[in-house]
């Protein structure tokens, strides 16, 4: 799942995320801008999300494709 539509569908506000992954509001709107996450954020996202955000689904060139569309 893309990160813009977790926190469509999330009642986390960006400010709130943000603070889950240790990163100003203002560096989730770059991201969702499409700045480049960091692979060491990619990390904590995944965990702050659960899981519904993987990593793969953030920086598939540096983690590999995200499962459903591997082949």
């Amino acid at each position: 799942m893309r990160l813009s539509a977790y926190l469509k569908h999330s009642e986390l506000s960006q400010a709130a995320f943000a603070k889950k992954v240790g990163v100003s509001q203002g560096r989730v709107s770059q991201w969702l801008d499409g700045e480049t996450i960091p692979a060491e954020r990619c990390v904590a996202i995944e965990k702050a999300t659960q899981g519904r955000v993987t990593r793969q689904d953030l920086r598939p060139d540096l983690f590999g494709k995200p499962q459903e569309q591997a082949a």
